[in-house]
């Protein structure tokens, strides 16, 4: 048996857990665990893997006196303190590439269903309405699809709306304009995608340069009748103001797979007649998760271990 000991606080694919097996690991499946359980057991492991659930908060790191590595099986890190992990010389890795097939497509699915109205009509076929007249979609085909957030998961989104015969432009906080060209899309400045753009898909992670840049300003920059996907993190659009251009007609509609509260109960928005929701679903495919758990795994034996890293974010 290894001298290490793991802590699995949101689940894990079989898989993953089959590599911890066979290594002889020490791991502790401890799913939807609370924080004060949390906080009262962390002392005993030397790793914490986690999804998006639980928040790795400074205390948590104060706790682990024994904490070496903090493992996201997934992309996001924003539950996770990485000034907090920096403090106490703890890595945070994660397992940026496992679910992008999955969340590009989700936002694909999203896209579609806004345009064709899948939902009304679905809804009116099981209460014995026939929406054949009401409902007129529009196609892709020759439309401009604006990505903000070019990396992997929006430059996969973007290869997909081309096979759909779409324009795709892109505006990245991080990527030069020549890798965004050898990735398929169009370069454009922030405020040259808002305007332009007949669709906008927001693929970033939630920053303090995020949060909310889909705000009242950024509507008004928006052509008239423009649709909004994000499947990306809740808090990069302002809620309220997407509600608004809801219902001035600024937005034709809306669709997001995540919230700034989850779940959204209490919000307006999403009892919108123009607003499809999804319960952040993005990443959540059999095969996502799977990839997730072999990545992470190994990236964090990794860590333990002392081998060089390849998905470090703090």
């Amino acid at each position: 048996m290894s001298e290490w000991k793991i802590l699995l606080t949101d689940g894990l694919s079989e898989t993953g857990k089959a590599i911890l097996k066979s290594k002889n690991i020490a791991f502790d499946d401890k799913n939807d665990i609370e924080k004060e359980e949390l906080l009262s057991c962390i002392a005993d492991y030397d790793a914490l893997i986690v999804r998006g659930r639980t928040k790795v908060t400074a205390d948590v790191f104060e706790q682990g006196k024994k904490l070496k590595v903090v493992g996201r099986c997934g992309v996001g890190v924003d539950n996770i303190d990485l000034e907090a992990a920096k403090q106490h010389n703890v890595a945070v890795v994660n397992a940026p590439v496992a679910t992008t097939i999955a969340v590009a497509e989700h936002a694909m699915a999203l896209m579609l269903a806004m345009v064709r109205e899948i939902p009304k009509a679905d809804s009116g076929i099981k209460a014995g309405i026939w929406y054949k007249k009401e409902i007129k979609g529009a196609e892709l085909n020759g439309k401009t699809l604006g990505v903000i957030g070019f990396g992997h998961i929006g430059s996969t989104v973007g290869s997909y709306a081309k096979a759909f015969g779409m324009k795709v432009i892109a505006y990245d906080l991080i990527a030069s304009p020549e890798q965004i060209k050898q990735h398929g899309g169009e370069p454009v400045t922030f405020d040259e995608l808002l305007q332009q753009a007949d669709i906008i898909t927001l693929h970033v992670p939630l920053t303090d340069r995020t949060k909310h840049m889909i705000n009242a300003g950024a509507f008004t920059k928006m052509k008239k009748g423009v649709r909004i996907i994000s499947a990306a993190r809740g808090g990069v659009i302002d809620e309220m103001d997407l509600l608004q251009a809801l219902e001035s007609g600024k937005v034709a509609s809306a669709a997001l797979d995540v919230y700034e509260k989850e779940p959204p109960t209490d919000s307006p928005l999403v009892r919108h007649p123009n607003f499809i929701g999804t319960p952040h679903l993005g990443g959540q495919t059999k095969e996502a998760q799977q990839r997730a758990a072999v990545d992470i795994v190994n990236e964090v034996l990794a860590a333990l271990e002392g081998e060089p890293l390849q998905w470090r974010v703090a």
